[in-house]
């Protein structure tokens, strides 16, 4: 990643937002195109033409929501502007870690930077400041209806441009001004439409979701390599994985995951070749292609959406000029649905990723579910010791609360301001949901491989320790074993998942 990113509004990537999230500030520092910069200029100018012209406009002359009729006074209008950031920062619940905050500035000074919001390029500016020093808004988790947009997370951030608010700097929790002061930077005074334009808009959503959309990607791969290592350990066969089966239901991921499937079980001396006896594997073996490639469906889905959204202008109103022609149109870039829709999707998907991982977790320590080929809950001295019995336990707790966060928040809707703003997303609801649930996959992912490598152990003492993984596994089983040991017998066995969970996250 280049040491410098610019931002036009029109060409940010996830590669960008990732880079910035968990970069160190100023690494990789944040500035914007001289392009833009003009946009942004004659966007500011618009406003201020329109305060001269004395012309009611939304937001700017007007109050807001439900007081969308009562006329603000030019001289009222900084007092407007401050009142809409500082009376909406109601959020609560814990603060966004410093990733997700800075992932939440990048993309909010990215759509401003469109030109179409009316902002400053002094107060866009700030906000690149903010990035590049590491002044880090306390942001609450929760709050945002999704339309219109997140307007009470953002109002925390917008708190700290004016010296209010709480923010992170150096580690240490500040009151805003005191967080300017330290990083040598001065609060701003919110000039007509800056207030509106940085409270309203989709950006806590979409940096939240974004953030898990790169994991769930990193997870549907990663259930690939988990489900073939249990597939090794279970003595299953790949015959279902054969090219000619998908072919004539060609839905693309499904045979994308196939064609995957193959390749990590590659070479592999643990599978079984045709048995008259035992000529197919149970479902959550069979069934893995059309399983986790319709899941894969889901986060492609996500990703092109979060792709649009990147750089998209999603505040209100939005001011348009052409030449000497201004026009404020109010509109309803704010709300949330694509994006709430999106989220509900990929949860479920990751929801069912994780019910069939523990669904295998249950066969691997199940002796009469594999068939004998592996000891009951994958211990050798049964009964003095439980082995691997809990294990099973919490992926299935941990896959009945993703179940249960599962239900759409998309489908729910709580009319606000005076029934003025009568429908809402929920999509920021929908972006906290979704991170749960991969964070629940991938604790279930880990105790499936720890499972799996404690399984694969079994058998190589039938087999034989020169036996050899397949291609796709040899690495995760070694990465495994390096930190976690095969467990002969009871003992603390947290420590262990603890270092499975680590290797995964890192992957």
């Amino acid at each position: 990643m280049a040491s410098e990113i610019i931002i036009d509004g029109e060409s940010l990537t996830f590669e960008h937002v990732i880079a910035v999230a968990y970069g160190k500030p100023g690494e990789p520092r944040v500035v914007i195109s001289d392009s833009a910069k003009s946009a942004v200029d004659r966007s500011a100018a618009a406003v201020q033409t329109l305060l001269d012209r004395g012309e009611i406009a939304y937001g700017i002359t007007t109050g807001f929501g439900a007081f969308k009729d009562k006329i603000i006074t030019r001289e009222e209008v900084e007092q407007l502007q401050r009142n809409v950031v500082v009376s909406h920062a109601v959020g609560v619940g814990t603060a966004f870690d410093v990733p997700t905050t800075r992932a939440i500035m990048l993309i909010r000074a990215n759509t401003l930077a469109r030109g179409f919001s009316g902002i400053r390029l002094s107060t866009l500016d700030l906000i690149l400041e903010f990035l590049n020093r590491g002044v880090h808004p306390l942001i609450p988790e929760k709050g945002s209806l999704g339309a219109s947009g997140d307007l009470a997370p953002l109002a925390h951030f917008a708190c700290v441009l004016i010296g209010e608010g709480e923010a992170d700097y150096n580690g240490e929790t500040l009151r805003g001004a005191d967080a300017l002061a330290r990083a040598g930077l001065s609060p701003v005074t919110l000039a007509a439409k800056e207030g509106l334009a940085l409270t309203n808009g989709t950006t806590v959503m979409t940096a939240v979701g974004l953030i898990e959309t790169v994991k769930a990607r990193k997870l549907s791969e990663l259930a690939d390599v988990s489900g073939c290592l249990s597939l090794e350990a279970l003595h299953g066969t790949t015959s279902a994985f054969d090219e000619r089966i998908h072919a004539v239901r060609p839905h693309p991921r499904q045979v994308e995951c196939a064609a995957n499937l193959r390749e990590i079980l590659a070479d592999s001396q643990f599978i079984r070749d045709f048995d008259p006896s035992n000529v197919q594997d149970a479902y959550t073996l069979r069934c893995m292609p059309q399983v986790h490639g319709a899941c894969r469906d889901a986060v492609l889905y996500a990703e092109w959406l979060l792709k649009l959204e990147l750089n998209a202008v999603t505040d209100n109103p939005l001011i348009f000029v052409d030449g000497d022609n201004i026009e404020v149109i109010s509109g309803g870039n704010f709300h949330g649905e694509p994006l709430a829709l999106a989220f509900d999707y990929l949860t479920i998907a990751l929801t069912e990723l994780g019910n069939i991982s523990e669904r295998r977790i249950m066969r691997l320590t199940d002796e009469a579910s594999n068939a004998h080929i592996l000891p009951p809950f994958l211990t050798e001295c049964g009964g003095l010791n439980s082995g691997f019995m809990i294990i099973q336990y919490t992926a299935a707790a941990l896959c009945t609360e993703n179940k249960i966060l599962a239900h759409p928040a998309s489908v729910d809707t709580i009319p606000s301001s005076a029934n003025v703003e009568d429908h809402v997303s929920m999509g920021a609801t929908g972006a906290l949901k979704l991170r749960q649930v991969a964070e629940n996959l991938e604790t279930i992912l880990s105790l499936e491989l720890m499972c799996a490598a404690q399984g694969v152990d079994f058998r190589k003492k039938a087999l034989g320790a020169d036996k050899k993984l397949g291609n796709g596994t040899r690495d995760i089983y070694n990465r495994i074993r390096s930190a976690v040991p095969f467990i002969e017998k009871d003992e603390y066995l947290k420590d262990h998942i603890e270092s499975v969970r680590a290797i995964v996250a890192n992957i």
